[in-house]
């Protein structure tokens, strides 16, 4: 492939595509979430660690990762086929803790941290570290192939299993390396199964087998790798040996596998076969994966909405429920009731509304006049009654959203982690509430000011005063829905009434109809804006887990054109 420039369109969308992996988490729990976060981590890691370095450095020296189960003798067969101890052997498991790779040092400029395997640390000498990988160069390993020794995979450590993992995905090359004992394990075929699902190069290595096993161990494990997809994958044995002082195999025991090796890094186009094939194997799996993480993103993005819709739900209808509340006459009960009978004189007012209102202008104000009204009685008392429906129905909306949340794993690690409890209301809401009545209730008193300003010197006006009208403004609210006021609200429909007729002889009909629309607003308003600072108690915790908008069909359309770059450069290589 050395004639070949690095495939610049193709380059570009995978770019692309790794950004959009990056910046769209699953952080919600759902059925399909763990496959899409391996889906997700798996892509960018393979992106990073070798289908991008491989397409920008085509003419790279090809990457034969040893890999298999624990106990196969990995490190000794490693060690054996350079010729010389490079990496660590031990009796003990795990032995292999941090990579060994092995190359021709005039290749050296191939291997840095900004071309392959960027995360891994890079070390002369053995550490032992997971993140650091130990870079040997030898004139035992030939130009143009590199033999990089890696943990087991089925290691009873999850970073050796997981560092496996990541340095199969960056290979060219699988040397699989799996005993008499231990070939048939469960572990190790997982991934050969995936090696065949991405077309990824294997050759395979029956190691520490008896002489006497070797036909028939061999020739089921040839017969398994077939019906797994995997039947062109070179297979060697290698006898049961003793080691020599070296702690080597005997020569004889792996000179077929490094005949094939050699064989490799002296035949470029070989090489550059089994480059194109793994390569594109993994080319070809990334819109299949990648499309796996769109479906779960899709579930994200349906998850954090629902989310989102049970907060706005629970609050809405708190809030309707407080609006209700505060204009079905509810609050007309109790101690505003007894406030405002006292403030009004309601027996003799009552009986002129059942006489007709032709004179009631006339009535209410000889009725009150020369009389001391106590208005701020009343105006403590609707002051009490509504906070207390509001914060009610604060507590109400604030444990439905907690409920409906818990009903969903997502919602549960929400509430899980929240740094409060917000299955309550706020502690300092009932401080907030009582402001926010009070704020009200002096708007209400500014309305009456504002619209009586030409008619302070009036009897009437006089007769109540600012307070007074006031209250009586707030009693028609709480007694009227959409509007309609009078006597079909039941029980405080006299009172109400009453408010109504105090209010029209000063005011006027229409005037009153404004100025309770006005205050009604004003209210809601109010409460609305209170809803909103307990949303956001909720709407932090979701907004803490972002789901990129749009994530899902961006990936789509990305695989699209990942396919159409993919074939295009393929058709080029084949050229």
């Amino acid at each position: 492939m050395s004639d070949l420039a690095p495939p610049t369109e193709l380059l570009s969308v995978l770019v692309r595509l790794r950004q959009w992996l990056v910046d769209s988490p699953l952080p919600f729990e759902a059925a399909d979430a763990e496959a899409g976060r391996d889906a997700r981590e798996g892509l960018i890691t393979q992106l990073d660690d070798y289908v991008v370095p491989r397409l920008v450095q085509l003419d790279a020296p090809m990457l034969v990762v040893v890999g298999g189960s624990t106990g196969a003798g990995k490190s000794t067969l490693v060690n054996s086929i350079v010729g010389t101890q490079v990496s660590r052997t031990s009796v003990l498991r795990p032995t292999t803790r941090s990579p060994v790779l092995v190359h021709h040092p005039d290749d050296a400029h191939w291997f840095g941290a900004d071309r392959l395997l960027p995360d891994l640390e890079r070390s002369e000498r053995a550490s032992g570290g997971h993140n650091v990988l130990q870079v040997v160069p030898t004139d035992a390993v030939p130009q143009g192939l590199a033999i990089l020794d890696a943990p087991d995979v089925d290691s009873v450590e999850e970073r050796n299993r997981v560092l496996a993992a990541q340095l199969l995905a960056a290979a060219d090359l699988w040397l699989f390396v799996t005993s008499a004992a231990r070939y048939a394990d469960q572990v190790p075929w997982d991934y050969l199964r995936l090696a065949a699902e991405r077309s990824t190069a294997v050759a395979v290595v029956l190691d520490r087998t008896q002489p006497a096993a070797t036909r028939e161990v061999s020739s089921h494990l040839a017969r398994m790798l077939t019906s797994r997809g995997l039947g062109d994958s070179p297979l060697f044995t290698v006898p049961e040996s003793p080691l020599d002082e070296a702690g080597l195999l005997p020569t004889d025991a792996v000179r077929p596998i490094r005949a094939w090796l050699d064989s490799l890094a002296e035949d470029a186009e070989a090489r550059n076969a089994i480059v194109r094939k793994t390569l594109g194997g993994a080319l070809a799996s990334l819109g299949r994966r990648t499309r796996t993480v769109a479906a779960a993103l899709a579930t994200q993005q349906d998850i954090a909405a629902s989310l989102r819709r049970d907060v706005d739900n629970a609050y809405a209808a708190a809030l309707a429920a407080v609006e209700e509340g505060s204009s079905d006459g509810t609050l007309l009960r109790g101690e505003v009731l007894t406030r405002w009978q006292e403030f009004v004189g309601t027996g003799e007012l009552l009986k002129s509304l059942e006489q007709g209102v032709g004179k009631m202008r006339d009535r209410i104000v000889s009725a009150v006049r020369g009389r001391p009204q106590p208005a701020q009685r009343v105006s403590v008392a609707v002051e009490s009654g509504l906070q207390t429906l509001i914060v009610e129905h604060a507590e109400d909306a604030a444990e439905r959203a907690a409920m409906a949340w818990r009903s969903l794993p997502a919602g549960k690690m929400l509430l899980d982690e929240a740094p409060a409890d917000i299955g309550r209301a706020s502690r300092d809401l009932r401080g907030r509430v009582e402001r926010l009545v009070r704020d009200w209730q002096g708007s209400v008193l500014e309305l009456v000011s504002s619209e009586g300003g030409s008619r302070r010197t009036t009897a009437r006006f006089l007769a109540y005063g600012v307070n007074g009208l006031g209250v009586a403004l707030m009693i028609v609210i709480f007694a009227s829905t959409a509007g309609v006021t009078g006597a079909e609200i039941g029980v405080a429909g006299g009172t109400a009434v009453l408010g109504q007729k105090i209010l029209e002889a000063v005011f006027g009909d229409q005037a009153v109809r404004r100025l309770a629309e006005l205050a009604r607003r004003e209210l809601h308003a109010r409460v609305a804006a209170v809803w909103e600072e307990e949303k956001a108690r909720y709407v932090d915790v979701l907004d803490a887990h972002p789901i990129t908008i749009g994530s899902a069909p961006t990936l789509l359309q990305l695989c699209r054109e990942l396919d159409d770059a993919r074939l295009a450069e393929e058709s080029r290589w084949q050229g």
